[in-house]
């Protein structure tokens, strides 16, 4: 076993899997070794640089949702730097699948979203589903903190089926100042999400969440891997696919190649 597999077989309890039924997520505490924090850490400064350079090339200081040294979406890093395929393809990222998908999964989406010490960093209140569309099934979010994560420098806050009474695609609204899509104009704050550095917060896509700003001086890194039952296509084109089509999962076992 590799040292980055080398985790504990029994990550998802029964008692945490009924809580993701129920209540859309869970929390697996300092769950990532010390090999697999490092290796995501890794790609971390590339994946802003990367879009730095990007936005140099535009001439601009945002695209989409990202903003300029302030905060910074950066998908589909694992196909530049394929190590990260260690940490997607893994018997953790497995087990978290299993519990929550079923026997098969694909990889849809990977992404580094890291805010820099900025009070203009949060991020509104949506589901993951909001920025697909409607017509899938709800997938899984596999956010993972780099970082120690405090109520200062920006956690993710989610808002629980029993609290949002919510457990399906809702309709969003773009904000046209921030480009963030938005689907909760409630009053709850929702639960925060503060965690140790190599902590997982695994939630459904349609459960709503947001983030507050980091108000410290020193960037909070996150990296996120989402997988899906199947293969999510583009709207009203079956034909093109939305995401990745990596399949890792096939009658429960690993299938992955890399």
């Amino acid at each position: 076993m590799a040292a980055t597999d080398a985790v504990r077989s029994d990550l998802v309890t029964p008692e945490l899997r009924r809580q993701y039924r129920d209540e859309g997520y869970f929390v697996l505490e300092r769950a990532l070794t010390d090999e697999q924090l490092d290796l995501l850490r890794g790609g971390a400064q590339y994946s802003i640089d990367r879009l730095d350079a990007e936005m140099d090339r535009l001439g601009t200081d945002r695209i989409g949702i990202n903003h300029r040294g302030k905060r910074y979406f950066s998908n589909m890093i694992y196909q530049h730097r394929p190590e990260l395929q260690q940490f997607l393809f893994s018997d953790t990222a497995a087990q978290i699948c299993r519990a929550t998908l079923g026997e098969d999964a694909y990889l849809f989406w990977e992404q580094y979203v890291i805010k820099a010490g900025d009070p203009e960093t949060a991020f509104a209140w949506h589901q993951d589903s909001g920025y697909v569309h409607e017509d899938h099934e709800p997938y899984v979010t596999v956010w993972i903190a780099l970082d120690d994560v405090t109520l200062d420098n920006g956690p993710v806050y989610l808002l629980p089926y029993s609290r949002s009474g919510i457990k399906s695609y809702v309709k969003h609204i773009t904000d046209p100042a921030t480009n963030d899509r938005v689907c909760y104009f409630g009053s709850d704050p929702g639960v925060p999400m503060t965690a140790p550095a190599g902590s997982i917060v695994v939630f459904s896509s349609v459960v709503m969440h947001r983030s507050g700003p980091n108000l410290t001086d020193r960037h909070r890194r996150v990296y996120i891997a989402q997988y899906s039952k199947e293969i999510i296509t583009a709207k009203d084109d079956a034909a093109t696919p939305q995401g990745a089509v990596d399949r890792f999962l096939e009658g429960g076992k690993v299938v992955a190649e890399f």
